[in-house]
């Protein structure tokens, strides 16, 4: 069993609490947690799925994880 790497966004929702995971590398990747902990576990079992997925519809696994920049733009309005 190979091990696979993959960045992860977490977003805090602060309207209802818990945290939003989206996986980058994997389009449509989504899920969440009420904890940060949960939120991590959550998105292992989806990025698990997702890969699971394409290995059942013959699809390559990702090769390398994509590289991720984070910033802040200001904007007047």
């Amino acid at each position: 069993m190979r091990k696979h790497k993959f960045k992860v966004i977490l977003e805090q929702d602060e309207n209802d609490g818990g945290y939003t995971v989206t996986v980058p590398a994997l389009p449509g990747c989504i899920t969440e947690g009420d904890t940060i902990q949960e939120a991590l576990e959550n998105a292992q079992e989806a990025i698990r799925g997702y890969l699971e997925a394409l290995q059942i519809q013959g699809r390559p696994l990702p090769e390398k994880d994509i590289q991720l920049f984070y910033g802040e733009v200001e904007v007047s309005l």
